[in-house]
């Protein structure tokens, strides 16, 4: 497989094999690399997904971390995960005819049809100041093949979408191209200015969404995220929330 053409901002780690991107993204990290670094593998051995869970990761599919230090607080910090899933709507709008059908799910997932494609993971070390020392920010994009999950949302890939054979090489050149100019953009007109791209691709605005949290429940209406990028849940009666974090699921449209 050829090697990627990555901006100049980015130095590239490929590997055959690792037991997870974001594993060895720590690993690096904590050694001192440079912001910009990119993790690459054709295959896991313990890829994980938010909360634990294991991410499938057969050879076929795009697997990276991003080293990156941002140089702020969390809280901003995690913003870059709007960032990347813009990155990857953009990507997936190069082989894919219909972009319309391509949705950033709250707060970390790619939709292509309601169906997930593809999944950002993102985990940082702060200092004793307050300011993130690093963040890995993982992202996984099923370009071949995926995983039998059922539910609301289940999986699908690049291929199975009409896309024909895209290879990782390809897929991570475009991807990282995509991330310097969402970074850029961040950067330079802040947050605001990802929301707004963020929510025209939002999925399952207005409609009846589930959140659940470690130790509760909550239904209403999804109203988009705010200027922090919490999720906005309009309840009956009209009383709003905001949830920094949490599993969502929603009613179908039809």
């Amino acid at each position: 497989m050829t090697t990627p053409r990555l901006p100049a901002e980015f130095r590239l780690v490929e590997m055959d094999s690792v037991d997870s991107t974001n594993a060895e993204a720590k690993r690096l990290a904590c050694a001192g690399a440079a912001d910009g670094t990119i993790v690459w593998a054709q295959r896991q051995t313990a890829g994980r997904g938010r909360r634990g869970r294991t991410w499938t990761s057969e050879p076929g599919n795009l697997y990276a971390s991003f080293v990156l230090r941002p140089g702020c607080a969390p809280m901003q910090a995690a913003q870059l995960t709007f960032v990347a899933a813009l990155a990857v709507r953009d990507l997936l709008s190069i082989y894919l005819n219909n972009s319309d059908s391509i949705a950033c799910k709250w707060p970390n997932d790619v939709l292509v049809e309601g169906r997930k494609i593809s999944g950002i993971l993102l985990e940082t070390s702060t200092s004793g100041s307050g300011v993130v020392d690093w963040l890995g920010l993982g992202i996984g994009v099923n370009l071949r093949h995926h995983p039998d999950i059922g539910g609301r949302h289940p999986a699908t890939n690049l291929c199975a979408e009409g896309a024909g054979e895209v290879d990782a090489s390809s897929a991570l050149e475009n991807l990282a191209i995509e991330f310097a100019k969402r970074r850029t953009e961040w950067l330079q007109g802040g947050f605001a200015s990802v929301r707004e791209a963020w929510l025209k691709h939002a999925y399952g605005l207005g409609r009846t969404a589930h959140i659940k949290l470690e130790n509760a429940s909550h239904s209403g209406t999804f109203m988009g995220i705010d200027e922090s990028g919490a999720l906005r849940l309009e309840a009956d009666g009209g009383a709003e929330r905001q949830f920094a974090a949490g599993e969502v699921t929603f009613e179908r449209s039809d």
